[in-house]
């Protein structure tokens, strides 16, 4: 389906997962490390999965945002989206990666929490991106 594009930015990663990345206007600009789990040094550095859970997190709190005028929901302040993004070998071969958004939405009603979840889902960038090539779980906290 193709993208009518509003907005476009770029970065540029040097090094691989053991180097840097860096947004063009500079606003995003991190270092990148292995964590120790993936055979890496670990220690203080990002790395894509940490950028990826950054990304979504923030894109889904902005797609409930965006529907919750015609979902009749308002959004609390403190509300909050935790994205949990794994890594791993793919029995087909190659790796990949899982999510699992958290969603809190204090003071908002269970059912209605759930409608606003769902119809975000459903308009999400990163959901859409994501749909059909990973499994995503969903949870209202």
């Amino acid at each position: 389906m193709p993208v009518n594009v509003i907005y476009k930015t770029n970065a540029t990663a040097t090094g691989g997962r053991d180097g840097a990345a860096k947004s063009d206007d500079g606003s995003v600009d991190v270092k990148l490390i292995v964590p120790k789990e993936m055979g890496g040094p670990g220690g203080v550095g990002a790395n894509p999965e940490k950028l990826f859970a950054a990304g979504y997190s923030a894109c889904f709190l902005g797609a409930m945002k965006a529907v919750s005028g015609k979902e009749g929901v308002k959004v609390p302040a403190d509300a909050t989206v935790t994205a949990t993004i794994g890594f791993g070998p793919r029995s087909e071969g190659g790796y990949g990666i899982t999510a699992d958004l958290a969603i809190s939405l204090p003071g908002v009603d269970r059912e209605a929490g759930k409608k606003l979840m769902h119809a975000a889902h459903a308009v999400c960038p990163y959901s859409n991106a994501t749909r059909g090539n990973i499994d995503v779980g969903l949870t209202l906290v």
